[in-house]
């Protein structure tokens, strides 16, 4: 599992470059987005949002959002896909994983 996905990056942005999903659910457009924003911290229950998995998937990788260092927490276990609104397209939690592929540098 990861949390901290692009850290080492150069960024003008001052915000926090760490991955999370938005919680709670946005019941207008019925998604868990993900953001950034979120801040680097223990494995813990008030961490679950912003850890991910990269797992083989069809020739390349997914990411997936399935927290499992807290066995007694009740959490959200679904792929990283793309949802497209008005032409935008966002990441957020979904049920069709949007394939990446690495490249080494």
């Amino acid at each position: 599992m990861f949390t901290d996905t692009f850290t080492d990056l150069y960024t003008l942005c001052p915000e926090s470059t760490i991955w999370k999903f938005d919680h709670p659910y946005d019941p207008f457009n019925r998604e868990y987005f993900i953001t950034t924003g979120r801040v680097v911290g223990n494995a813990g229950r008030e961490m679950l949002g912003n850890w991910f998995k990269i797992k083989k998937f069809g020739g390349g990788y997914k990411l997936l959002h399935c927290p499992s260092m807290c066995t007694y927490c009740d959490v959200v276990c679904k792929d990283v896909g793309i949802y497209v609104q008005n032409g935008h397209r966002r990441l957020a939690l979904t049920n069709v994983p949007f394939k990446v592929v690495f490249k080494k540098a």
